[in-house]
């Protein structure tokens, strides 16, 4: 007897449906998966198997053949064992065909017939509700993940025994629901502050500009000047997830399986540090099986690579075409997947070898040549992606010891949510958010100069030699300055701070 069951499968961030076809028939004793399935379905079969004879239902030996449609396109995961084990059931009449009306099933299955969780959810369900799914019978563990979706009846099932019952009408279950107000009332609030840092007023205002508009930014200083005390608290300032972002956010974690327990959505803008041992397909995403990298899973937050230097430096050059773009591209056999990795990125670095060169209270053992070959490590296309530079000095003691209050996030971040607010009006035609999304052509459009500007900017051209891409980030961090200011116009006192934040290419790159 043929069933046909629904289920979800997913490419990237986007899930399409599958057809779980089954047909049960007598004969020689067989079993058979079609339909390009990867290995961990083609095992669906003894775990289906053990799970309905242990959830109280005998299968007698029978010839089975499930094919999953469309058969052209690879299957992945273990989601599948659910709707395989509810299809053979149907086939033997075990549960009523009239009941599963646009209903798709997703869950693993253990030998002893409880329903494990699985990742992609919540892409799942968005996707559903998109092609008119009613109802999603998942894992219990996943209910709350899916539940933040509106419009979609969410039927969280701990046991097979469980989902035949409910769809037999033997057992009644509550579908989940989840309110995004309830949600964001409970929120943990981040512990960090910035009131917690003293001293490093020209860091605080550079990081404060970066978060403003979006920009990129390098922290160069010695060991113990609070660079990663700074970056650290950079996700502080920046503006609320709206909605929308917290549901894309959540996307990829869920697909990567980094979601929070007990946490149905992400209401923090992400903050990733991975280690400089992390391999070049760990940062941006790929594998065998693809999954998201460490540069969407910082997606609508903040990337930091603490010591910069100390990563490899093929691993640094494929952020270029991230840091571009705004998106990843993977490419396999069977498919092209595209994951979204639109981030701050914030590096942090050593001047030197040894760490001192240029400090004040200690000595630089480092050659010309160590210096050189050091800084060397970092490419200039790279560096040319970073739109701000600021060197950190170390703290002198009477900053350590001074009890006066320091601003705190909220009152910085009160200053750039005004910031984004500007730029959000003016760029309201133009598809992007932040100043540091204008591309050469938005440049010329909103970034005009006067004369003595011009003067400024040329000036600073020939004295430091910067490339045309620098050109366009001095421009764009200017326009940040002067929104921060509330400034229609970019002045020249705006120039004149952007163009301070390029003086390391002169101290470092030039000399």
């Amino acid at each position: 007897m043929l069933s046909i069951i629904k289920t979800m499968s997913l490419q990237g961030l986007d899930g399409y449906l599958i057809d779980v076809q089954v047909d049960v028939t007598g004969g020689i004793p067989n079993w058979d998966i079609v339909g390009l399935p990867d290995t961990s379905i083609r095992e669906a079969k003894e775990r289906v198997r053990a799970a309905i004879k242990n959830s109280g239902f005998e299968l007698q030996s029978r010839k089975i053949l499930v094919n999953l449609a469309p058969a052209s396109t690879k299957k992945e995961g273990s989601l599948f064992d659910l709707p395989i084990a509810i299809g053979i059931l149907c086939s033997i009449e075990k549960i009523k065909k009239e009941n599963l009306e646009k209903t798709v099933f997703i869950g693993e299955l253990s030998l002893d017939g409880r329903i494990n969780s699985v990742r992609g959810i919540l892409p799942i369900c968005i996707e559903c509700k998109k092609i008119g799914v009613k109802r999603l019978i998942i894992p219990s563990v996943n209910s709350l993940e899916a539940s933040i979706v509106n419009g979609i009846e969410i039927i969280g099932v701990n046991t097979l025994k469980q989902v035949v019952n409910f769809l037999n009408n033997e057992e009644k279950i509550l579908p989940s629901k989840t309110d995004w107000t309830d949600v964001i009332k409970n929120i943990n609030k981040l512990s960090l502050d910035f009131s917690d840092v003293r001293g490093q007023e020209e860091a605080k205002r550079a990081i404060e500009i970066a978060a403003a508009g979006g920009h990129n930014i390098l922290l160069i200083g010695s060991p113990g000047s609070g660079k990663t005390m700074l970056a650290k608290r950079i996700s502080t300032i920046l503006p609320d997830l709206s909605f929308e972002e917290a549901l894309e956010v959540t996307k990829i974690h869920s697909i990567a399986g980094t979601l929070p327990k007990n946490l149905p959505i992400i209401t923090n803008r992400p903050f990733r540090a991975p280690h400089h041992t992390i391999s070049p397909i760990s940062l941006v995403g790929g594998g065998r099986i693809p999954k998201p990298g460490e540069v969407s899973l910082a997606h609508y937050g903040v990337l930091f690579l603490d010591e910069l230097l100390e990563f490899n430096r093929n691993t640094l050059e494929v952020l270029r075409g991230p840091l571009e773009d705004g998106i990843v591209n993977v490419s396999r056999a069977n498919a092209s997947l595209t994951y979204p990795c639109n981030f701050m990125f914030v590096a942090s670095m050593n001047p030197c070898p040894c760490g001192y060169y240029g400090a004040k209270d200690k000595e630089c053992t480092c050659t010309p040549q160590a210096i050189t070959k050091y800084m060397g490590k970092i490419s200039g296309p790279l560096l040319d992606r970073i739109d701000i530079q600021i060197e950190i000095s170390q703290v002198k003691y009477e900053k350590l010891d001074n009890m006066q209050k320091n601003e705190t996030s909220q009152i910085i971040k009160e200053r750039v949510n005004k910031a984004r607010k500007i730029q959000i009006k003016r760029y309201k035609n133009e598809k992007i958010y932040s100043n540091s999304e204008l591309t050469p052509k938005l440049i010329e459009k909103y970034c005009k100069l006067n004369n003595a500007s011009k003067e400024i900017l040329k000036n600073a051209f020939e004295r430091l030699g910067l490339s045309a891409r620098a050109y366009g980030r001095i421009l764009k961090v200017a326009r940040t300055i002067a929104d921060l200011q509330d400034c229609i116009n970019i002045e020249k006192r705006h120039i004149a701070e952007a163009i301070q934040y390029r003086s390391l290419d002169k101290k470092y790159w030039k000399n």
